[in-house]
C-alpha cells in the first residue's frame, strides 16, 4: 500500500477488481481518472489527497457512492454499466463525469470514511480457525470481534457452514457460508460451542436501518450477486435479533474485556477480518500488549486465541493466523501459526491448516 499518487491508485483498484471477477465495477473505478480534470468538486478532493490513497482505499469510497446513486434510484444511467452491457471506457467516464457533476454535493460525503465492507463471507475462515483450535483447546468459545462494523460477523453462530465438506452452525440458517475450498484437506469436523458473542466498532452502524443496508450494499461490487444475496440474508437475521456490538476504541474495548469475568472452561477469542490495517500504530500495539499479557495469565481452564484474517502488506495475501494460549503443541507460547489464505470477500479459502506452517515460514 506504497502507492502515494491518486492516479496510481485508482488504476490498481481498477486492475484489483477486473482481476477479481468484477470487471464493471474496475471500469466504474477506472472512470475516476476522468474527475482528476479538477472541474468537480469531488474530483478536486481525490486530486489533493493528504494520505496514501490506495492505503485509505480512496477509490472504493468513490464507488461506493456512485453505486448508492443506482441502487437508491437518484441516477439510473449507471445500471448500464453494472449490467456490462456498456463496456467502452471512454463513454464510462463520460458518464461517470457528467452523474458527478450533477451529483457532487451528494458524492462529497462518501470520501468521508472508508469502506465499511462487513462481509459475511470471511467469517469462514474464522469459523475454520475454530475448528481448528477446537481438539486442542477444547469446544467452548466466547468470541468478541474488533471492527466489527454493522456487525454481520458478529452474528456468525446463526451461519450455516460449509468448508470442504466440513459442517458447523445451525443447518436451517438463511445465510450459508459455502467458499471454493482449496488445500489438501479441509478444516477438522470438530464440535464448537460458542457461548457469547460481541463486538466493537468506533462508528458501529445499525444493521436494521434501511439507508445503513443500503450504505452496505452501495460498498459491495454490483456484478459479485452473491456477496449481495449474503447481505440480504444477515440483514434479515439482525431484524429477527440485532448483533451486539458496542460504540468503542478498539484498544480500550479488549482491555475492558479481558478485565472482565471470563466463564469457567472456555476459550476467550478475539478475533478480526481485513481491520488492523486501519488501526492506528498506537492502539495496534495496545491490543497486542493486553492481549499477549492476558496469555501469560492463561490456563487450561480460562484459555485465549487471536485470530485474524488480516493483509500482508508485502504480498497482499490475506493471511489467516492463530496465537492461543496455553499451547499444548510443543511450540512456544502464543505463538503464530498461519493457517491458510483467503479471498477478501470470503469467495475461496486455502487450508493449510493440517500443517501447522508457522508464519516465518511462509512470509
Amino acid at each position: 500500500m506504497e502507492i502515494e499518487k491518486v492516479a496510481e491508485a485508482i488504476r490498481w483498484q481498477a486492475d484489483h477488481a477486473t482481476n477479481n471477477g468484477a470487471p464493471c465495477t474496475g471500469r466504474m473505478v477506472r472512470a475516476q481518472l476522468a474527475l482528476l480534470d479538477g472541474s468537480t468538486e469531488v474530483g478536486r478532493r481525490i486530486a489533493a489527497w493528504p494520505g496514501k490513497p490506495l492505503e485509505d482505499a480512496l477509490p472504493l469510497r468513490l464507488a461506493g457512492g456512485h453505486h448508492a446513486l443506482a441502487l437508491s434510484g437518484a441516477d439510473a444511467r449507471f445500471w448500464p454499466v453494472y449490467r456490462g452491457e456498456l463496456t467502452d471506457q471512454a463513454s464510462i467516464d463520460a458518464l461517470v463525469l457528467a452523474a458527478t457533476r450533477e451529483h457532487d454535493a451528494a458524492l462529497l460525503p462518501w470520501l468521508d470514511g472508508p469502506p465499511q465492507t462487513n462481509e459475511a463471507g470471511r467469517s469462514a475462515s474464522i469459523m475454520a480457525a475454530l475448528l481448528w483450535l477446537s481438539p486442542q483447546l477444547g469446544p467452548r468459545f466466547e468470541l468478541n470481534e474488533l471492527g466489527a462494523s454493522a456487525g454481520i460477523n458478529t452474528m456468525m453462530e446463526r451461519f450455516a457452514f460449509d468448508l470442504g465438506g466440513t459442517l458447523a452452525g445451525p443447518a436451517d440458517s438463511p445465510l450459508r457460508i459455502v467458499p471454493e475450498w482449496r488445500g489438501a484437506a479441509p478444516p477438522p469436523s470438530a464440535p464448537v460451542q460458542i457461548t457469547a458473542i460481541r463486538g466493537c466498532d468506533r462508528a458501529p452502524l445499525d444493521l436494521t436501518d434501511p439507508a445503513t443496508a443500503l450504505r452496505l450494499r452501495a460498498y459491495v461490487w454490483a456484478e459479485v450477486t452473491e456477496r449481495i444475496a449474503r447481505l440480504d440474508a444477515a440483514v434479515a437475521l439482525a431484524q429477527q435479533q440485532a448483533p451486539l456490538v458496542d460504540h468503542a476504541d478498539a484498544a480500550d474495548w479488549v482491555e475492558a474485556r479481558l478485565a472482565g469475568e471470563q466463564e469457567d472452561d472456555t476459550t476467550r477469542v478475539f478475533y478480526h477480518s481485513i481491520v488492523w490495517q486501519y488501526l492506528p500504530e498506537p492502539t495496534r500495539a495496545r491490543i497486542t500488549a493486553a492481549i499477549e499479557a492476558a496469555g501469560a495469565r492463561a490456563d487450561s481452564r480460562r484459555r485465549l486465541a487471536w485470530v485474524r484474517l488480516e493483509t500482508n502488506r508485502a504480498t497482499f495475501r490475506h493471511e489467516l493466523t492463530v496465537r492461543h494460549w496455553p499451547d499444548g503443541a510443543g511450540q512456544a507460547a502464543g505463538a503464530p501459526v498461519l493457517l491458510g489464505t483467503a479471498h477478501a470477500h470470503g469467495a475461496w479459502v486455502e487450508w493449510f491448516g493440517t500443517q501447522q506452517v508457522s508464519v516465518g515460514e511462509v512470509m
